[in-house]
């Protein structure tokens, strides 16, 4: 095990360091000058302009710009916005906002979705299958920003059920909808990923062995069924925490969420490149631990797995 965690985490720094780079390249192959964005409709003072390139390293060459990066990066120095905010603490107020948003999604996804898989994957053919098949269909053809505008209007503005926004510190009240329409569409592929595990291990022969040995059905369902169907499920799940972090932008903008995604979207309107790589950079981060944390979970699925 050890061995095998070591060479994870070393396969980890090439992917993180091509990742940042490429991030960092679009992000300076943008058009457009930041520092004349700075000065608006106003005439631009040059002498003030350079200043406020040579104090970001604005006029760098792109390879020493990405190089000053990462040497601060590694101590946690992400540098200052524009505005002369650090950007550790611009993300320090946004990365938990996000953070709640995400694991409420998740956990709605992960519930909901792998309870209504097993009783559709059981029960096929019956009526409330054809309902559940249905349901998801929507949600994966529907795109989540019309979800959540029509629970907006319905939910919020015209029955009053929910907060149409949240505040600055947002409650968990706040953010039940928002969850919830995050997680709709990952929620309707894990209905139709566990129905279809499911309903094929039940039918392999070591079930029918299992049965035959006189083990009860809900034993064979516990130990044999469910621990086999839930391995791609627990792939799939660790993959899309990661990404419910970052693919937050458009249900923060909806609902005015004043999270990671949100300051992402802001940070490239204004051209804060700077902000966006490292917000970008600490999401991946997320992203492959997570990914490393699944890949140590499947020995606990499956013993037959092992990490010599």
């Amino acid at each position: 095990m050890g061995k095998y965690l070591l060479r994870r985490i070393l396969q980890m720094i090439p992917v993180v360091l091509g990742a940042t780079l490429l991030v960092y390249a679009l992000v300076f192959a943008l058009p457009g000058d930041p520092v004349k964005a700075m000065f608006g409709d106003k005439p631009v003072n040059e002498a003030v302009a350079a200043q406020i390139r040579a104090e970001y390293n604005l006029d760098k060459p792109f390879i020493i710009q990405y190089l000053l990066f990462l040497k601060n990066a590694f101590t946690l120095d992400f540098g200052n916005t524009f505005a002369g905010q650090p950007v550790i603490d611009e993300i320090g107020r946004a990365f938990p906002v996000t953070i709640k948003l995400a694991v409420m999604a998740f956990v709605f996804e992960a519930l909901f979705g792998v309870v209504l898989g097993i009783v559709s994957g059981l029960k096929k053919g019956k009526w409330y299958d054809s309902v559940i098949l249905i349901v998801s269909l929507l949600l994966i053809s529907v795109p989540t920003f019309v979800t959540g505008f029509v629970g907006q209007y319905f939910l919020g503005v015209k029955w009053s059920l929910i907060p149409v926004t949240a505040s600055a510190n947002p409650t968990f009240t706040e953010l039940l909808f928002p969850a919830m329409v995050l997680g709709s569409v990952s929620m309707a592929y894990i209905i139709r990923l566990t129905r279809s595990e499911i309903s094929s291990n039940i039918a392999q022969d070591y079930v029918r062995t299992a049965r035959a040995k006189g083990m009860s059905n809900k034993a064979v369902m516990a130990r044999h069924v469910l621990r086999n169907s839930l391995i791609p499920v627990v792939t799939y799940l660790g993959q899309d925490l990661g990404a419910l972090m970052g693919g937050a932008m458009i249900t923060e903008q909806i609902f005015n969420i004043h999270g990671v995604g949100f300051l992402t979207y802001q940070s490239i309107l204004k051209g804060e490149g700077n902000l966006v790589v490292s917000i970008v950079t600490l999401l991946l981060l997320v992203f492959v631990i997570c990914n490393l944390i699944v890949d140590l979970l499947y020995a606990a699925l499956d013993p037959r797995i092992r990490y010599e």
